[in-house]
């Protein structure tokens, strides 16, 4: 996919952490940066004749302004010569990101809830960007451990090929190890029909070692545990059919909001990016 990385600009701590992740996985890619900031004030409360990004003119254009710039700034320093565009838009921000992330080659967000309502739980937004976005998606969270494995697991014990193929290619570019988890085989490993992509991928990335170990409790539990020791976690998933609009399953909801480390959530039918770090 030759579409942008594109990630969400809030101004917070966390936003410029992911932009500085969504900025060397770009250059990785080849791709340019999108940075995407949005405005949450309804247009019916602003007056008439006053621009959308200045109602009541309480300095919400600078402020704009600022956040993309410190954005970018950061971006060229994580990726010197990185080609890197914005867009400001009306809406709310989770919203925004759903509709700038068709055609993206992956959309990056941080831990933060970029919403300010009362109830919003960490990792909402990436719940509903692997529901209704049209990209894979990273979330940037928790201190990854930089001699960990990648860990890569399924929703439902379905492992489609591209999650696979990401997981594979991230360990090669770390260095490290591929740990799979699955709650849902059976002691021969025949039920989940793991063992053909594994085994492909392998004979792809020879530098690789593969990790199955045996998992009690279920996958979720498993996953968030192996998260603590992990540089980065992936989630395989197809929903009903592997389509946009289906909200994701028990595993990714899990890994978005309790892993202590960056998670990536791919759909089985999606093209996938190649490896970040």
């Amino acid at each position: 996919m030759s579409g942008p990385v594109l990630v969400g600009v809030d101004g917070s701590a966390s936003s410029l952490v992911a932009v500085e992740t969504a900025a060397r996985e770009a250059d990785r890619l080849g791709v340019e940066l999108r940075l995407a900031h949005a405005f949450e004030w309804p247009v019916t409360h602003v007056p008439p004749g006053v621009p959308p990004w200045e109602p009541g003119g309480n300095g919400a254009r600078g402020h704009a302004h600022g956040a993309l710039t410190e954005a970018e700034r950061r971006a060229h320093r994580a990726a010197p010569g990185l080609r890197v565009t914005h867009t400001v838009l009306m809406g709310e921000p989770a919203a925004v990101l759903e509709t700038e992330s068709r055609g993206a080659s992956l959309t990056v967000v941080g831990s933060r809830p970029v919403s300010r309502s009362a109830g919003v739980r960490r990792g909402s937004v990436a719940v509903r960007l692997t529901a209704h976005g049209d990209s894979p998606v990273l979330m940037v969270r928790g201190r990854p451990d930089p001699a960990g494995p990648v860990v890569l697991a399924a929703d439902h014990g379905h492992l489609g090929r591209p999650a696979a193929e990401f997981a594979f290619a991230e360990a090669s570019a770390r260095g490290t190890d591929v740990v799979v988890l699955n709650g849902f085989e059976t002691a021969d490993g025949r039920r989940d029909g793991y063992g053909d992509t594994l085994a492909a991928l392998r004979q792809e990335y020879p530098d690789v070692t593969v990790r199955r170990p045996r998992v009690r409790g279920g996958t979720r539990r498993a996953v968030v545990a192996a998260s603590a020791h992990a540089q980065l976690v992936v989630i395989g998933t197809r929903g009903r059919g592997g389509f946009p609009g289906t909200p994701p399953t028990r595993v990714s909801r899990a890994a978005l909001r309790h892993a202590d480390c960056p998670v990536a959530v791919i759909r089985a039918t999606e093209e996938h990016p190649r490896p970040v770090r």
